[in-house]
């Protein structure tokens, strides 16, 4: 089976039983419709399910969470229409995949950020969805759309709605915020929108407290019950969560992984944080220790449902899940999302000018200062009023365009992405096309350019975790991200830009949520460690395995790229104007092509 991991949510109907049937298998399990069909099944072995039903309804909850069947059977007793479970889905604490089925209608939904995703597909005479594309993709025997597949050559994962489209033909994408909805025949399915960003007016003060309930509930959440967890151990985001998980009694088991800059300061920090908090275990991987980027191209055999940038790092990432599960861990902590939301965009100042004017002028001044910006092109995004659609139009038209300066001011609705110099002219056209479609009908993520961008990029980044969760479970351990859950995420959405992002405080929001519960010396830490260093020195040390990749390169079969181009780029050090991303994508979506070449999925 290609997918150790998945599920499929059917209508109510004799069509998607046959469906149903084509799926059955011995590592598969089921949960049957009160009318007796099969209605979610899969195989869920890495996780975590609870069922309620009465009546007519019967509700499913799939992933990280601490939701019993008792409350999910008195929550069917009150609930009579599929939007009737919208309060339900507004107070789950954890990250989960929600399906329901009432009076023979059906209900699924991810998470908000997308590290929970939803895709459906029309098999047969009926609509079906699921948590992986490939598996829909299989039982359709789709083919690799080569559109969507360009979109992955740009330098950036974020660019709605236009990246984080299946890349299979008649397979779609859940869009953010909704649920879909399926009648009882499958055959009219809808996109419901039932979230909404909140409203950014809460104090700090009541912020933070809201936002340290939120976090601890999430953390305990997935703690309860164990004897042992890991955690990441490095910045300000992943020590606030060990932190949290050393108070809820289970054994805690930390890693710090050592980087190449001299500079860094990870070592140092997490060593103070471990001798404050005591009793937690702790590991420093040394530098030398860790696999280089690029390194172990040729065994990279993870089958996913898109390419996934990460895993041209793969080794890496994965020297400290292995790590902890030889020391018994079954559950790996991490901070992940957690420089979205609480660093946070100063794209928000553009919405600020026009509400208090005065303050924003003073955070323009300090992050110009910083950066630095340029003051011209700082008042020219500060008074620009284009709508995102204008934006997006735009960005269509600049693919091949030199890259932006690095001191670019970040106040616009996002930072345009680029095309690599080697991929192709239909490449390029191919892209320019959807983007240009999506602009015409394109709504942001949220009214203003701050929340949008945070939004933007904590679905673009959280897709990436979403993958590495899927590596993780390959070796028996569940990987959690608990700043992607919809209560962290509302919590710290809530709370007012001004207080919220500064050039002069670094992530005060977190430092003042966990006052009591991070050591008071960690919270003074306004640092963070990079991974250039490594980057550079694995293009180094894995040229080879690099050109390599550009020998019968499947991207050059489509004409996607030239691979000449490819292998002069590779061949020496990246120029100054091509960021890393371009290279990563790129290398991403050759793997991905060649590890499809051996894959099986059911169906």
């Amino acid at each position: 089976m290609a997918c150790a991991d998945w599920f499929v949510v059917l209508p109510d109907s004799a069509s998607a039983a046959r469906v149903g049937a084509a799926l059955r298998g011995p590592a598969v399990q089921e949960v049957s419709h009160p009318s007796g069909r099969p209605w979610l099944l899969g195989s869920w072995a890495s996780r975590d399910m609870a069922v309620g039903e009465a009546g007519r309804v019967r509700i499913a909850v799939v992933g990280d969470h601490a939701t019993t069947a008792g409350r999910l059977t008195a929550a069917a007793r009150r609930t009579d229409t599929l939007a009737g479970l919208d309060a339900l889905a507004g107070s789950l604490v954890g990250s989960v995949h929600l399906a329901a089925s009432v009076a023979g209608c059906v209900r699924v939904q991810g998470t908000v950020t997308g590290l929970r995703r939803v895709f459906h597909a029309r098999i047969g005479d009926v609509t079906v969805a699921a948590d992986r594309a490939d598996v829909l993709a299989g039982l359709l025997d789709a083919e690799v759309d080569e559109q969507r597949l360009a979109v992955h050559l740009l330098n950036t994962s974020g660019l709605h709605p236009v990246t984080g489209e299946p890349v299979w033909r008649g397979v779609h994408a859940l869009p953010p915020r909704h649920y879909l909805a399926l009648d009882p025949d499958g055959q009219r399915p809808r996109a419901v929108g039932w979230w909404s960003p909140p409203e950014p007016v809460v104090p700090m003060a009541e912020g933070a407290h809201a936002l340290r309930d939120a976090l601890a509930a999430a953390v305990e959440a997935r703690v309860r019950g164990r004897d042992v967890v890991s955690c990441d151990l490095g910045g300000l985001d992943s020590t606030s969560v060990c932190s949290l998980a050393a108070r809820d009694g289970a054994k805690v088991v930390a890693y710090t992984a050592e980087g190449l800059d001299p500079m860094g300061d990870d070592v140092t920090w997490a060593r103070r944080t471990v001798t404050a908090l005591g009793g937690v275990e702790h590991h420093v991987i040394p530098g030398d220790r860790l696999p280089m980027v690029y390194e172990g191209l040729g065994d990279v055999d993870d089958r996913f449902d898109e390419p996934c940038p990460v895993a041209v790092q793969r080794d890496r990432w994965m020297a400290i899940p292995r790590l902890a599960t030889s020391r018994g861990s079954r559950l790996h902590l991490t901070g992940f999302g957690g420089d979205e939301l609480l660093a946070g965009s100063p794209a928000h100042l553009h919405a600020l000018m026009r509400t208090r004017p005065r303050t924003a002028l003073q955070r323009v001044r300090g992050f110009a200062a910083q950066r630095p910006w340029p003051y011209r092109e700082t008042l020219r995004q500060l008074w620009d009023n284009s709508t995102y659609r204008a934006w997006l139009a735009r960005v269509g038209e600049q693919l091949t365009a030199v890259p932006p300066p690095l001191e670019t001011p970040t106040l616009d609705w996002g930072t345009p992405p680029r095309m690599p110099p080697w991929a192709t002219p239909d490449a390029v056209d191919a892209v320019r096309e959807l983007i240009r479609s999506a602009a015409r009908g394109a709504e942001p993520l949220a009214p203003t350019r701050g929340q949008h961008v945070e939004l933007e990029a904590m679905g673009s980044t959280s897709r990436m975790v979403r993958q590495l969760g899927q590596m993780a479970a390959r070796i028996g351990l569940g990987l959690a991200a608990p700043y992607y859950d919809d209560r962290v995420l509302e919590a710290g959405l809530s709370v007012r830009p001004q207080d919220r992002i500064t050039p002069w405080r670094y992530k005060p929001l977190i430092v003042e949520a966990m006052r009591g519960i991070v050591p008071d010396e960690s919270l003074t830490r306004h640092t963070k460690d990079g991974g250039d260093q490594e980057v550079e020195a694995g293009l180094r040390e894995n040229r080879g395995a690099l050109l390599a990749l550009c020998d019968d390169s499947r991207l050059a079969r489509l004409g996607l790229i030239d691979a000449d181009a490819l292998r002069e780029v590779c061949a020496r050090p990246l120029p100054p104007a091509l960021q890393f991303d371009a290279l990563y994508q790129t290398v991403a979506c050759e793997m991905w092509l060649r590890a499809r070449e051996s894959v099986t999925i059911p169906g």
